[in-house]
């Protein structure tokens, strides 16, 4: 019987692959859940569940707690917390990307400014508030830029950190 190079390779693969399905069985085979490191941390009273107390420490966790929560008894068990955690990560990968929006709609509103030298100012946002820095060449100058920035909607508010030279 002649073989193939390309059955060779596969052949090879799927042994591969299999072997290590194989040695990697018996890690969890008592548990049908993974550990979650995270989980076992926030657990302080070490019940398998997390209240609002144990995760208090975790910024804006608010919403993704009440969402996780399906059975509304106000505690989190190990699945309860992954789903928490995914819609965590959701909403601040969400906030990180409106802020990059409202990033490039305020420097677009500073090109758009005819008496602004805007590419002299650079702009960042985090939730909302965005920090104008860099130099311009008057106080004039540095009143359009603040103008222009609160006037695209979405900014919560404008901080200066423009140098006049």
């Amino acid at each position: 019987m002649k073989f193939h190079r390309d059955d060779v390779v596969r052949a090879s693969l799927l042994a591969l692959a299999v072997s290590a399905a194989l040695g990697a069985a018996p890690a969890f085979a008592g548990d049908e859940r993974m550990p979650n490191a995270k989980f076992d941390e926030l657990d302080k009273n070490k019940d398998g569940m997390l209240t609002r107390d144990e995760v208090k420490g975790l910024r804006n966790y608010g919403t993704a707690f009440d969402a996780a929560d399906a059975n509304k008894d106000g505690r989190l068990d190990r699945d309860e917390f992954l789903k928490a955690e995914a819609i965590n990560d959701r909403v601040a990968a969400g906030k990180y990307v409106d802020d990059s929006v409202l990033t490039a709609r305020v420097k677009t509103a500073l090109l758009q400014e005819p008496a602004l030298k805007s590419l002299d100012v650079s702009v960042e946002t985090q939730n909302g508030v965005v920090l104008l820095s860099g130099f311009v060449r008057d106080e004039g100058q540095r009143q359009k830029a603040v103008k222009a920035a609160h006037t695209v909607n979405g900014v919560a508010s404008v901080k200066d950190a423009m140098v006049v030279r």
